[in-house]
């Protein structure tokens, strides 16, 4: 799996896209705007940092807008992401400028741009400190990212795309304070990539739930897909989804039995398990099995000499 072309949706709004010196285009309706500058003739470096053109190009645009109608905003490349830093410090010191901004996306970038893994990131505490009006927190990429445990009050989102999510963000984000979060996601991705989370790093999440407005878990794209099932069957945050997403990753018929031989799944809306390693016949017996959910069992994988894999990677 790739992102052939940029996202069209963000936060429950069509996506529109910003152009430099041109004010804001007419619109019916809430919208995500999206910015993003790539200047070509402007030499890669091979050192990292910011990407000063796209600095000066969010100042200019900043400039010809009224900032105070962008609720929900999508960034793309920022330069060549894979020689260019994220821009956040650059967000936070706009910050005062976008105040009502509630959701961003952060790396709204497709593969022929920059591949997923390769896509630098930063610290994204920050942000979360800047914009306390955030609801909803979109991440692609996690080359360095980073971040920290921290609170806020309004965050319902959260949301990290990713190829290999290192486990410190994982410990970041179960050792944080988010009392409204309602839907979290993690792309854990493969160790070649930086995915090193375990088991043990998501307990936090399983055993203790440190978000009492969690409602929609997401622990996608794994290489420990069959783990994170048997960890799932007893997992007391379970009882307390209306939806569970493991799709993209590499369950088998045993991880999903064991998944299916824990505690009752019946009081969820949805179970996603699209792109998986399950034989037709196990996926037809959980659909059958759960009547009243909703079960995307789409897109089964089958194993080649290649062995199994997860749909997001480089």
């Amino acid at each position: 799996m790739t992102f052939p072309e940029n996202t069209k949706t963000f936060a429950g709004r069509p996506v529109v896209e910003l152009e430099l010196g041109e004010p804001l285009p007419p619109v019916e309706g809430p919208v995500a705007w999206r910015f993003a500058y790539w200047d070509e003739d402007y030499p890669s470096r091979p050192e990292y940092g910011p990407y000063e053109p796209y600095h000066e190009a969010l100042d200019e645009l900043l400039d010809g807008i009224d900032t105070e109608a962008v609720h929900a905003l999508v960034l793309g490349s920022w330069g060549y992401a894979a020689f260019a830093d994220a821009p956040v410090a650059k967000l936070c010191e706009v910050a005062h400028r976008l105040p009502n901004l509630e959701a961003l996306f952060l790396g709204d970038i497709e593969a022929e741009e920059c591949e997923i893994s390769w896509i630098r990131q930063r610290d994204i505490t920050p942000l979360l400190e800047a914009y306390p009006k955030l609801r909803v927190l979109r991440v692609r990429g996690a080359e360095n990212l980073e971040l920290r445990p921290t609170r806020h009050e309004r965050l319902r989102e959260l949301v990290f795309e990713s190829g290999g999510l290192p486990a410190g963000v994982v410990r970041g984000v179960l050792g944080s304070d988010f009392p409204a979060l309602e839907h979290l996601e993690f792309w854990l991705g493969v160790a070649n990539y930086g995915g090193d989370a375990t088991v043990r790093d998501l307990e936090p999440l399983l055993n203790n739930n440190p978000f009492p407005a969690l409602r929609r878990l997401g622990l996608c794209n794994s290489e420990i897909a069959e783990r994170i099932a048997a960890a799932l069957a007893g997992a007391p945050v379970v009882g307390r989804l209306t939806e569970l997403d493991l799709s993209m990753g590499v369950l088998d018929d045993a991880g999903a039995e064991a998944l299916l031989a824990g505690q009752p799944l019946t009081h969820l809306r949805r179970l996603d398990l699209r792109h998986n390693f399950l034989s037709p016949e196990f996926a037809a017996r959980i659909v059958a099995e759960l009547p009243g959910v909703d079960v995307d069992v789409a897109d089964q994988q089958e194993e080649t000499q290649w062995g199994r894999y997860t749909a997001v990677s480089e």
